[in-house]
């Protein structure tokens, strides 16, 4: 018998229950059953875990992960669907692409006049464009002029055309950077297309381009975040898992709407948030603000005193200036990792508002690592409705309390769009005034109701916008910009080194950000790798754009 499934049938109306204490005590029964019901799913995850481990130990392997198959109730719990259903439909209409195909050349087409009547009239020619391509080599031999000096014994050489060094021209090499990204191709797939298309090259000087030719752009990514960072006063942030020679690092995804920017670094905390949205940086302040600051954060009076005794600068300080002090106070690393935690962090956040603080106001999925950094931090709603979406009731009554109040949930949501779209005071109050009432509701499922009084603690974070009115109501962007680093993790699965990491962090922002700006990607690539310069940097139109464009998301 499966009693799961029978529980799941059951249909109880408690409000029908005359006596309350009867009542109280089958809502309680209920609540019991459904923690039961949790805790045994739990139990048998550990359970089956630790049978598979102890398999691996014997040398054996563990139970094999099938996925099911799909049905009504998928194990989904992406929120975007009741976003997307909460806000306006796009205008899909289907424009015209004749008006924007570039024609190359005219054929005509004729007719054999045997086929035809006698008494047939020509009356006019009907165009149709057949879009094509045609890939071909374009391989040119360089004469380079060689002059010899007698009096100096010295050899004079012609410089290669630019773009032309390395035995490739800069249609290939920037063709190999963009497919690589944008394209999502693979080192060895590079090598095969191009041995296709009659191209001698091997597979080390592919990864030499990808990881040398890319170097004259890492400073067009920092004049990119920099131009980004002042773009707008709010800025997305969020991380996922990156792989640098084995070890387990972590991307950083920086955004806004005119760019994305990639900061992989070995650790996912404040320091390594704090080091994305300083573009790099890394500095650190100690005074009066850092030492409440590190009181707040839970450092003792001890160290805390031990720590200004040592008389530090008040100024701006570099990491090794840092270290230097915390060795002083901690010479075991191992010992008082969280007090060293705390006062690394604090100096951090203090330099950055004090010194660094280009960001009024953040946008993030809540993590602990986001926490303190600016003077604003909002919220997504789409991981708050992710949240109810991860609840999974047994009982029928708990499901149906579970989909009226998401149904809410959503409908709120879709008023703060309406206010998003005509701000005004009373509406805000209003606005305001509701959160509280349908966060502060007990629905008598217990699970919901925990979740619904986590939902009301973030009442500040999540309504930011009846603040600030132009920020967005989700970290869709970041999320978007983990899903492409998650992509390249799927098909390169690492970098080999910091030269191969650098570089990849490089390309992808590159490539992003004159994606957002409506930037053809290979002919960017192209123009600044045959130093032609024809086209505006992405820096510069960034401030073009963030002047006339609306930051509204």
């Amino acid at each position: 018998m499966n009693i799961k499934k029978a529980l799941g049938n059951i249909d109880v109306d408690i409000q029908s229950i005359q006596d309350e204490k009867l009542r109280s005590l089958v809502a309680l029964l209920l609540n019991v059953v459904e923690h039961i019901s949790k805790e045994n799913d739990e139990l048998k995850k550990k359970v089956q875990s630790q049978a598979d481990e102890i398999n691996r130990l014997k040398g054996e392997k563990g139970k094999p992960t099938i996925r099911p198959q799909k049905n009504g109730n998928s194990s989904n719990h992406s929120s975007e669907s009741e976003r997307k259903n909460s806000e306006e439909k796009p205008d899909l209409k289907k424009k015209a692409k004749n008006g924007s195909i570039k024609i190359d050349r005219s054929e005509r087409c004729g007719l054999d006049a045997e086929l035809l009547p006698d008494d047939v009239i020509f009356k006019w020619y009907r165009s149709v464009i057949v879009q094509d391509i045609k890939i071909t080599t374009d391989n040119v031999r360089l004469e380079r002029a060689c002059y010899y000096s007698p009096s100096l014994k010295k050899w004079y050489l012609a410089p290669l055309p630019a773009g032309y060094e390395g035995q490739f021209g800069p249609t290939i090499k920037a063709l190999i950077l963009d497919l690589y990204q944008d394209g999502g191709m693979t080192e060895p797939a590079l090598k095969r297309f191009f041995q296709t298309h009659n191209v001698s090259i091997s597979s080390g000087k592919i990864s030499s381009i990808i990881t040398d030719t890319i170097s004259p752009f890492h400073d067009e990514k920092t004049a990119i975040v920099d131009a980004g960072l002042s773009a707008t006063d709010y800025h997305h942030l969020d991380d996922t898992a990156s792989r640098v020679n084995g070890k387990n690092h972590h991307a950083h995804i920086l955004c806004n709407p005119f760019f994305t920017a990639y900061f992989t670094l070995p650790n996912r905390d404040r320091l390594s948030a704090l080091q994305a949205l300083s573009n790099g940086k890394q500095v650190f302040c100690l005074n009066k603000e850092a030492y409440v600051l590190m009181t707040e954060l839970g450092l003792s009076e001890k160290r805390l005193s031990a720590l200004k005794a040592l008389n530090l600068s008040e100024g701006l300080m570099e990491a090794v200036t840092l270290e230097k002090a915390i060795k002083t106070l901690f010479p075991d690393e191992h010992h008082h990792t969280t007090s060293q935690r705390i006062i690394r962090e604090a100096a951090a956040i203090v330099a950055y508002q004090q010194h660094y603080n280009k960001t009024k106001i953040l946008l993030t999925d809540g993590a602990r690592q986001f926490q303190r950094l600016t003077q604003h931090h909002g919220l997504c709603w789409v991981h708050e409705g992710r949240h109810y979406k991860k609840l999974m009731p047994v009982l029928m009554i708990h499901r149906e309390l579970l989909d009226a109040y998401r149904a809410e949930f959503w409908q709120y949501y879709r008023r703060l769009l309406d206010f998003k779209k005509a701000p005004k005071h009373a509406a805000a109050k209003k606005l305001s005034k509701d959160f509280d009432l349908l966060f502060s509701r007990k629905t008598g499922y217990l699970d919901l109701d925990e979740r619904i009084a986590s939902t009301l603690a973030e009442k500040e974070r999540l309504l930011l916008a009846l603040k600030f009115p132009h920020i967005p109501l989700h970290n869709n962007a970041a999320e978007g910009g983990a899903r492409i680093q998650a992509r390249k993790r799927d098909i390169s699965f690492q970098t080999k080194n910091a030269k191969g990491t650098q570089a990849k962090d490089t390309l992808m922002t590159i490539i992003e950000t004159a994606k957002k700006l409506r930037v053809n990607t290979f002919n960017y690539i192209y123009d600044r790798l045959s130093k032609k310069f024809a086209m505006t940097s992405l820096a510069d139109l960034i401030l073009q754009q963030a002047n006339i464009a609306p930051i509204a998301a």
